[in-house]
């Protein structure tokens, strides 16, 4: 067992985080607050889902309320970062647009059993990764437009449409969303050895194997990040997703 559940590893738990709220108090970071909490909330619910996991991989209505759950909770977080806003539910687009095909696909070929012990986990990395990928790319091209606002109304002068105006701006903001997932592919093996490695090393899989499974989920992962940014930039250029208050955007 790599750690043991004991009252050594609460404290050490414990420590860690102190020290991260710690480091953001001092350095002004403005999240010292939102570390502790995500910490906390994070405990709380890795204990809740530990015994739920139990349940939900023995019946298939369940498994499938909780890849529902999962997906919700997601798009909430995603949309609540984006936009204050009503608008913030078509965060679910390119959420879907990214894992609905991919979990499919790999669903439809048997290359995942549809089971929860094997269903959950992929599902869960592939939707974390979408979550990442739509609210970096959303955020960078909403502030994008935000703050280039002027070039905006250049193009639209020269004869753009609004959504070409919108997209020349927001789009090289929107594609460094990519980069995190990029950069972890490219380096993986030289200089991180990801999760899912590092598991299937743990679980007493042989190296080969512990490859194919990280590299099925780098690649899957990219394919996952890169249609979400895709959908979200195009939300966001057509308006769809915006930053506008809520009571002119009723007005609209």
């Amino acid at each position: 067992m790599l750690l043991p559940v004991n009252a050594t590893l609460g404290v050490a738990l414990a420590v860690l985080l102190a020290a991260a709220v710690a480091a953001a108090a001092l350095a002004r970071l403005g999240h010292a607050r939102a570390v502790a909490l995500a910490g906390l909330r994070a405990a709380l619910q890795l204990a809740a889902v530990s015994y739920l996991i139990g349940w939900v991989v023995r019946s298939v209505p369940w498994l499938l309320c909780f890849l529902v759950l999962m997906f919700t909770v997601a798009v909430r977080t995603a949309g609540r970062r984006l936009t204050p806003n009503r608008t913030w539910w078509w965060a679910a687009a390119p959420l879907a647009a990214g894992v609905v095909p991919v979990v499919g696909a790999l669903v439809l070929t048997g290359l995942v059993p549809p089971r929860g012990i094997t269903l959950i986990p992929v599902a869960g990395i592939l939707v974390g990764g979408a979550l990442t990928a739509t609210v970096l790319g959303g955020r960078r091209a909403l502030d994008e437009l935000e703050t280039r606002h002027g070039e905006v109304e250049a193009g639209l002068a020269l004869g753009l449409l609004d959504r070409e105006a919108r997209m020349e701006v927001a789009r090289p903001a929107a594609s460094d969303a990519l980069l995190p997932g990029l950069d972890q592919t490219r380096t993986v093996g030289l200089v991180t050895l990801p999760g899912a490695f590092v598991g299937m090393l743990l679980g007493g899989a042989s190296p080969v194997q512990a490859g194919a499974v990280q590299l099925f989920v780098l690649v899957a992962l990219l394919a996952v990040q890169t249609a979400a940014v895709a959908v979200v930039l195009e939300l966001v250029a057509r308006g769809r997703l915006h930053r506008v208050p809520l009571g002119a955007a009723e007005g609209e």
